[in-house]
C-alpha cells in the first residue's frame, strides 16, 4: 500500500524531484522522511506518537542546467494541519543517526563529559567554603598527578556523596599514585588490595586469630579497615571475594563471629578492572555493578600531559618524599563529612528532578538497551548533581550538573541488545543520543 503525506500528491513537483527531509524522532530515535515543502510543520511519529517540528532542509543545491529546473509548488496549497502523520514505511537509517539538535535557547547543556573546565564554567560569582576546599584539593593533586580529569573529578564527587567508583583503564595510568596523593591531600588513610584468583573474603575483612598469651581469639583487622581503598583488578577474584567487599561498601561495617566492627568515615572504594585482558577474570554481576555510584573510564593522556608526566616522574626521586614535601594536607576527614552532610541542602528544582527521572526511565524503553538503569541511578545523579553544584559554589543544581554526570552514572547500569552489539554500537554513544533526546528544563 502506498502511503502519502497529507497536503501532497503523487504528482507534487517536490515529491517528483525527490526533495525530502530526513530526521530522527526525538522520542524513539527512529529515522523518518517527509517532503521538503513540509519544513516547519509539526509531525507525529507513527511508532511512539511523539510530535515535533520538522527541521529545515537547508539551502537547495544549485541546478546543473535548464533541465534541472524544478517548478515552484503551487501557491494554493491547503493550510497545514495541527499534526502531519508520517508514512508507515520509513527509509533505512541515515549514516548520522542522531536526533536533531534543539535551538540554543532550549538546549543549555554545555557538554556531556566530566571535566574541571565544566565545573569552572558553571561556577557562581560568589565564593563558598566548599568551593575553596575543592579548588585547593585539585590544585594539590595536580602537583603530582597529571591529567585524567574525569577520574579526579568523578572520584571527588563520589567521595563527597558517600559513593564508590569503578575505574576501567589499562595498566600504567597512575591509579595507585592518584589514590596515594588523594589520601595525603585529604588527610585520610590509604590502603590497597591486589585481587587475585586465590584471594579469600577473610583476606579482605580480617579474621579472628588465637592469642597464645591471652588464650583467646582476637580479631585481626584486614586491609579494608582504611578510608581510601584501591581494589586493584577486582574482577580477577571469584564472586564470593568481591561480594564481601561490596557488602562493606553498603553497610560501612564488618561482621565477624556475630560482632560488628565499624569503618572510619569517609570510606571510598576505587575498584579497577582492565578492559583488555579477559583471561582469568570474572565479570562482575549487574547487581554488584549497580552498587558503584560511577564507572569512570581512564584513557591514555594527551601528548602535552604525557610530556609533563615524563618530566615530573623521571628523576628517580622517592615518591614518599615527594608526597611529604610537595603536597600539602588541605582538609581533614571531619571536614569532609561536614561538607558531605551540607551538600544535602543544595536545592534541586522539581523540574530538574523530573528531568533526571525521565532520563533514567527512558533507558528502560530505549530500543538499543536490553536492560535499563535502576532507581539507584537516579539517586546517584541527584546526589552527584548536588555535590557538583557545591563544588561550583552554588546552592542549587542545574541541568549541566546532571549532564556531566549522566554517562558515569549510567554506562555500567545498562546492557546493550544483541543487535546493537553486532552493529558495533557503543554504550556511551547510545547514552549520548538518549540524553540529547530528553527536553532540558528551563530553570
Amino acid at each position: 500500500m502506498n502511503e502519502t503525506t497529507p497536503g501532497t500528491s503523487p504528482g507534487d513537483p517536490a515529491a517528483a524531484a525527490g526533495e525530502t527531509i530526513g530526521f530522527a524522532c526525538s522520542g524513539c530515535g527512529r529515522q523518518l522522511k517527509v517532503a521538503a515543502h513540509l519544513a516547519g510543520r509539526r509531525a507525529k511519529c507513527p511508532q511512539c506518537g511523539a510530535i515535533q517540528e520538522i527541521p529545515s532542509a537547508g539551502p537547495a543545491p544549485a541546478p546543473l542546467g535548464p533541465a534541472a529546473d524544478v517548478p515552484a509548488p503551487s501557491p494554493g496549497l491547503p493550510p497545514a494541519p495541527a499534526s502531519v502523520p508520517l508514512p508507515l514505511h520509513t527509509p533505512p537509517p541515515l549514516p548520522a543517526a542522531h536526533p536533531p539538535s534543539r535551538p540554543p535557547a532550549q538546549q543549555p547543556l554545555a557538554q556531556l563529559s566530566l571535566t574541571l573546565q565544566g565545573v569552572a564554567a558553571g561556577s557562581a560569582t560568589g565564593d563558598t567554603p566548599t568551593k575553596r576546599v575543592f579548588d585547593r584539593i585539585t590544585a594539590e593533586i595536580s602537583k603530582i598527578f597529571v591529567g585524567q580529569e574525569e577520574l579526579v573529578l568523578g572520584s571527588l564527587v563520589a567521595l563527597f556523596s558517600s559513593g564508590h567508583v569503578l575505574i576501567e583503564s589499562v595498566p600504567g595510568l597512575g591509579k595507585t599514585l592518584f589514590v596515594r596523593t588523594l589520601g595525603r591531600v585529604l588527610g585520610c588513610d590509604f590502603g590497597r588490595i591486589q585481587f587475585t584468583a586465590d584471594l579469600m573474603p577473610s583476606d579482605i575483612t580480617g579474621a579472628p586469630i588465637f592469642d597464645m598469651k591471652m588464650q583467646d581469639f582476637r580479631f585481626r583487622p584486614g586491609p579494608v579497615f582504611t578510608q581510601l581503598l584501591l581494589a586493584d583488578e577486582i574482577n580477577r577474584s571469584p564472586a564470593k571475594t568481591h561480594a564481601a567487599l561490596l557488602e562493606i561498601m553498603q553497610e560501612y561495617r564488618v561482621t565477624i563471629d556475630g560482632q560488628s566492627h565499624g569503618l572510619k568515615r569517609p570510606f571510598l572504594v576505587l575498584a579497577t578492572q582492565n578492559p583488555i585482558e579477559s583471561e582469568g577474570t570474572y565479570n562482575l554481576p549487574e547487581a554488584q555493578l549497580d552498587r558503584f555510584m560511577f564507572k569512570l573510564v581512564a584513557d591514555y593522556p594527551r601528548e602535552d600531559e604525557e610530556a609533563k608526566i615524563l618530566d615530573l616522574h623521571s628523576r628517580q626521586v622517592d615518591l614518599n618524599e615527594r608526597l611529604e614535601t610537595e603536597v600539602s594536607r588541605v582538609t581533614t576527614p571531619e571536614e569532609i563529612m561536614q561538607i558531605t552532610r551540607g551538600n544535602g541542602a543544595v536545592r534541586v528544582d522539581p523540574r530538574l528532578l523530573d528531568y533526571i527521572n525521565k532520563i533514567v526511565r527512558l533507558t528502560r524503553r530505549w530500543p538499543h538497551f536490553h536492560l535499563g538503569a535502576s532507581p539507584r541511578a537516579g539517586l546517584a545523579l541527584m546526589q552527584g548533581a548536588r555535590t557538583l553544584a557545591s563544588f561550583a559554589g552554588r546552592d542549587y543544581a542545574v541541568p549541566d550538573d546532571v549532564a556531566q554526570l549522566a554517562l558515569p552514572a549510567l554506562r555500567h547500569r545498562v546492557i546493550l541488545t544483541a543487535e546493537a552489539e553486532v552493529e558495533g554500537r557503543k554504550t556511551d554513544e547510545l547514552l549520548t543520543e538518549l540524553i540529547r533526546s530528553v527536553e532540558v528544563p528551563r530553570l
